[in-house]
This record gives C-alpha cells, structure tokens and sequence, in this order.
C-alpha cells in the first residue's frame, strides 16, 4: 500500500495541471479589457480609496472601476447590477463634468446598490446645514437620477469626533441628523415621494478614516447618499 502512495500524489499533480491548463486557455479567449479589468482587480495599487476619483472610475468594485474600459456586452448582468452600473455612470459623469474635488467625494458599487458620499464641508455652509451652491448640485444630481433610475434612498448623516454641535445642535447626533434630514426634506420638496425615503444619524461612529490621520475631521463629517431598488431593501443591514 505505502508503495503505491506517489500514484495519488501523482493523480493530484495531473489533476492541478489540468486545472492550470484550464485558466490559461480561458485567459487566453478572453478580450485585452477584461483581461485589465481581472489585473486591476488583484493589484493592491489598483484598490481605489472610496474618495478618490481615477480616470478609470470611482470604486473598488472593477465593474465600476473600469466602466469607460469595458464592452458591457460581453457581461451578462442581472437587472440589479445594470441600474446599479447606471447610476455608478451617471453620479461619475456629473463628478467629473462639475469637478466636485475629490478629497470632498466618493463613490462605490456592491450587490446593494450605490453610495456617494460628500463632506460636509462642500454640501453644507460653515456651521449650519444649509447647502452651499455646490450642495445643491449635488442634491440636484440625487433628484435625477431618483427620477430616472425609480430607486430607493437612504441619506445617512456623520459627525467627526472632534465637532461638537454647538451652539445650534446639543450633540453629534442631532447634528448628523440634521444634515441627513436637510437632504430628506430638499428632496421631498421638490417631489420625491417620502415613502421612497429614509434618513440615518450615525453621531461620529462611523469614521470614514481614523481621527489621527491629518485631515481626518472633514473626511468623517459627510453626507451619504445610498441608492437602492427595493427589491433589495431586505438585504440591507444597519443603513
């Protein structure tokens, strides 16, 4: 019996083959950009930070991260995957074309949906929660793609640690309620349908980057903005 141990060991050798073998073939019908888009994927350096903006896209998810790069026909995606691509486009359209910088922005793709994040410090004028002029182009990009995409919203608010909501707001939680909130009612005030609607607060518990980080305070306090079909509304855990 121990004298015919290397045939298993031989059989394992050719079956691992057979499988390299495999991959290579695959690799090689496959077209140069998807091809990119598999490196990109296992490249550490191809990880995009959720609030920066590349040339190749806005995401850690390739799908959106190489949008300009890819022949979507040769992806077979669900329809959930198609309207969370769309926006993805749309919200990185408007990103570009109305050069929201990026260290005040982000955006990211999942099976969910599709999140946008702005600082406060760009959607908001200094110690209140009215928008900026900039604010409300964000907010008025929200509204088309709500009208065009027919999806779902959750607008969750955050503070950094270090604002304490004086004097308006008696904590962190009624600022970063505050903030949300504002962005609900912009929207529903100009005919978003309020049952399509959900505001979060989340105080500063939800840091986007750790508070020792040099500017760590205008990345953490941020408006979200995550876009969802409501067929996936039971998936979504915490907001």
């Amino acid at each position: 019996m121990a004298g015919s141990s290397w045939k298993v060991a031989y059989a394992d050798f050719m079956t691992a083959m057979m499988a390299f073998f495999l991959v290579m073939w695959l690799l090689n019908m496959a077209p140069p950009e998807t091809l990119k888009g598999l490196s990109g994927y296992f490249q550490a350096d191809a990880q995009f930070s959720s609030n920066t903006i590349s040339p190749y896209g806005m995401s850690n998810n390739p799908l959106i991260q190489y949008v300009d790069k890819l022949d979507m026909r040769e992806f077979k995606m669900s329809e959930i995957e198609e309207s969370n691509y769309a926006i993805a486009q749309s919200l990185k359209q408007f990103l570009l074309k109305d050069a929201i910088p990026s260290a005040s922005s982000g955006l990211t793709s999942d099976g969910v949906g599709v999140l946008l994040h702005i600082t406060s410090d760009l959607m908001f004028k200094p110690g209140t929660v009215e928008f900026t002029p900039e604010g409300e182009k964000v907010m008025q990009e929200v509204l088309n793609v709500m009208h065009k995409y027919k999806v779902y919203l959750v607008v969750r608010g955050n503070a950094d640690s270090s604002e304490t909501g004086a004097p308006t707001y008696p904590s962190k939680w009624e600022l970063s309620a505050a903030r949300a909130n504002s962005a609900v009612r912009w929207l529903i005030a100009n005919g978003i349908t309020p049952g399509l609607i959900r505001s979060v607060a989340y105080a500063d518990t939800r840091p986007r980057v750790p508070s020792t980080i040099p500017g760590a305070a205008a990345q953490n306090s941020r408006v979200e903005f995550n876009f969802h079909r409501p067929e996936v509304m039971s998936t979504i855990v915490g907001y």
